[in-house]
C-alpha cells in the first residue's frame, strides 16, 4: 500500500509528486504517466474516461493507494465525477486551472489559460471562470505543440531552445492585453521559469500545484483511520511508472527524468 499516486497523461505532473515530498518527506508515493495513451489533449470526452479508468483500476489493484491525486488537469475535468461514482472507497483530488488566482491577482481583468484543447473546449473552465472570474475577460489557448515539446524534448533541450519553445504562447496572451497567464496543463509546470523569463515584468504566471498538494494532504490528514500509524516510514524515494513507450528513444528520457528528480524508474505498468 502506497499512500498517494499520482496519474497523468505523461511526466508532466511529475512537480506535484516532487512539492508535495517537499511538504511530507516520509510520505509513500508513486507517479504512473499513461504515456500509451499520450497526448490526451486530443481525444474526445468518451476516450479520456476510458483510459482514466482502466489505469486507475489498474493502479487500485497494485498499490492499495490512499489518495489518488489526477495530476492533469485534462483527466480531471472528464473524470473526476465517474471515477469517484465508479470507485466509491477511493479517495480523489483532482487538478482544475489556476482561474480563482489568476483573477485575484489581474489588476488588467485579462486573464489567459493555456492548456490543451480538451481542457480549453470543456464547459467547466466557463463556470470556474463565471464563478471565480466573471469581471474578467479569459483568452485560451490549447498549445499541443507546446506539451509535445515538453514530454519529448524539453528534459534535454537546452536553457534557450525551453525559452525559445514559450514564446508563441506568451505573445497570444501579450498581444490581447492579458497580465496573467494560467498554466492549464501540468506539462507547463517543468517550464513555468522559462515561461516567466520570457513574459518578462507585465505577465504574471499562475498555477495550481500549492492548493492542489495541499488538498491532498488535508484529505490524506481528514482520514488518518485508513492510516497505520505503526506503519513505518521511509523516504526512499517515490517511483515512476508508464503505460508503454512510442519511440526506441524514450526509455532515454524517463532515464533522464528520474535522475534529475531522484525518482526509481518502475517500468511499465501492465
Amino acid at each position: 500500500m502506497v499512500d498517494f499516486v499520482f496519474l497523468d497523461s505523461g511526466i508532466g505532473g511529475i512537480p506535484y509528486l516532487m512539492h508535495l515530498l517537499e511538504l511530507k518527506p516520509d510520505a509513500k508515493c508513486v507517479y504512473v504517466g499513461d504515456t500509451a495513451n499520450f497526448p490526451y489533449g486530443e481525444k474526445n470526452h468518451e476516450q479520456i474516461v476510458t483510459a482514466v479508468l482502466h489505469c486507475v483500476k489498474m493502479i487500485i489493484e497494485k498499490f492499495s493507494p490512499k489518495v489518488i491525486v489526477l495530476a492533469c488537469n485534462t483527466m480531471s475535468v472528464n473524470s473526476l465525477d465517474v471515477l469517484r461514482e465508479v470507485f466509491p472507497d477511493q479517495i480523489f483530488v483532482g487538478t482544475v486551472p489556476a482561474i480563482k488566482l489568476a483573477a485575484k491577482v489581474s489588476k488588467k481583468r485579462k486573464i489567459g489559460l493555456l492548456a490543451t484543447k480538451a481542457t480549453v473546449e470543456h464547459p467547466y473552465n466557463r463556470d470556474l471562470k463565471n464563478h471565480f472570474a466573471a469581471d474578467c475577460e479569459m483568452f485560451l489557448r490549447g498549445d499541443p505543440k507546446l506539451i509535445s515539446f515538453i514530454e519529448h524534448e524539453s528534459f534535454t533541450a537546452t536553457q534557450s531552445e525551453r525559452e525559445q519553445a514559450c514564446k508563441e504562447s506568451v505573445k497570444y496572451f501579450a498581444e490581447n492585453g492579458c497580465d496573467v497567464i494560467i498554466l492549464g496543463c501540468t506539462h507547463f509546470l517543468n517550464i513555468k521559469k522559462e515561461m516567466q523569463k520570457v513574459c518578462g515584468q507585465d505577465i504574471q504566471v499562475v498555477d495550481s500545484v500549492e492548493g492542489v498538494v495541499n488538498r491532498a494532504l488535508a484529505v490524506f490528514s481528514q482520514n488518518a483511520v485508513y492510516n497505520n500509524q505503526n506503519e513505518k516510514k521511509s523516504n526512499c524515494g517515490a517511483k515512476l511508472f508508464v503505460t508503454g513507450f512510442n519511440d526506441k528513444k524514450d526509455k532515454k528520457e524517463y532515464d533522464e527524468i528520474c535522475s534529475r528528480y531522484k525518482l526509481e524508474f518502475g517500468g511499465i505498468l501492465i
